[in-house]
């Protein structure tokens, strides 16, 4: 039996009041396998969170169900069991702002600017750009989501930076003043690609398939260092 099949097992099929049922389940279901029920929370979040978040623009495209499919390349037996499961999230009563929340005190740490919370965010930023545009309900809905998950203003900023289309601050990227020395921002340069290797991602439940995210992550990272190196050895 699959982990989707053993989640949705122990939710039931009412709708009206899936989301206690959902972390129940997480909590006790997986309760003697760490790393399953680290993986099992990271996927409901994204899932349940996109469902919320079309739910609030009102609208799902064809391309957001497509990078959704980019950050969870399941099995085709299993596609029926995620997209009940999606659909149990988008009819529930309880709003994001519940959600958000709940799936939250998941996070093992539980501390401000959470790196699992900061990975799902950051796939919900994905869901939402794939249309080529982030649509200001939508980036109101990431915001509110972001003050769930305790997530610094700054934090957040350096996160959206990496997925506005046109005009990135490069500095915004890395979460550095134009004002630190360039050591200051190669450090924290070199910070940053530390947290986000592979090893640290698998470490923290992220699935496989959420890596292709990770990349474009450090491609933006990458991007940012090198604008700001060029225009340094210029200056």
């Amino acid at each position: 039996m699959s982990f989707w099949e053993k989640l949705l097992n122990a939710i039931g099929s009412t709708a009206g009041n899936a989301l206690s049922a959902v972390v129940e389940a997480i909590r006790t279901v997986f309760e003697g396998d760490p790393e399953t029920r680290r993986k099992v929370a990271f996927s409901v979040a994204i899932i349940a969170l996109s469902a919320k978040m079309a739910k609030a623009d009102g609208v799902v495209t064809e391309n957001e169900v497509n990078a959704f499919r980019e950050i969870f390349e399941f099995p085709p037996d299993q596609a029926k069991n995620v997209a009940r499961l999606y659909n149990l999230a988008r009819q529930d009563v309880a709003g994001y702002e519940a959600y958000a929340e709940r799936l939250a005190s998941l996070c093992e740490t539980c501390t401000k600017n959470c790196p699992v919370l900061e990975d799902v965010l950051d796939g919900l930023f994905h869901i939402a750009k794939a249309d080529g545009l982030i649509h200001e309900k939508e980036m109101a809905f990431l915001l509110h989501v972001a003050e769930f998950f305790h997530m610094s203003e700054e934090r957040f900023e350096q996160i959206r930076a990496r997925h506005v289309s046109g005009g990135r601050d490069p500095y915004k990227v890395l979460g550095v003043s134009r004002q630190d020395d360039f050591p200051t921002i190669r450090r924290r340069y070199h910070g940053l690609v530390y947290e986000n290797h592979p090893d640290r991602l698998v470490s923290r439940g992220v699935p496989e398939e959420f890596h292709a995210i990770a990349n474009e992550r450090m491609a933006a990272l990458n991007a940012a260092y090198a604008e700001i190196e060029k225009e340094r050895r210029a200056a």
